[in-house]
């Protein structure tokens, strides 16, 4: 799941978005973030940090990764994706779409 940033964050300027994944094996997996303008020719780039997988009490692992931008760079943002990938094989993808987010 992708979940967009807050009115009050976009108030102070800043826009995080976070990317959860959870019930996987194994725990190889990891999350990235690609993000392109409202015209789909050029990337916005931004601050990314991740999570290591996390073994959960039903033996699956869970993920989460945020990606920081500027309000000024998510005012620009048409689409995210947020990518789940094991080794070099992108195996499960989520995208969010800016105007799909009521704060925008």
């Amino acid at each position: 799941a992708v979940l967009g940033p807050s009115s009050a964050e976009l108030d102070q300027g800043k826009a995080t978005l976070m990317c959860v994944a959870n019930k996987g094996f194994p725990s190889d997996w990891s999350l990235s973030w690609k993000t392109s303008d409202s015209s789909g020719s050029s990337s916005i780039r931004g601050e990314e940090s991740r999570t290591p997988g996390v073994l959960q009490n039903d033996g699956l692992y869970s993920w989460s990764s945020t990606l920081t931008l500027t309000a000024d760079q998510w005012g620009k943002v048409g689409s995210v994706t947020c990518e789940a990938t094991q080794g070099s094989q992108t195996l499960v993808s989520e995208i969010l779409r800016r105007d799909q987010c009521s704060q925008s």
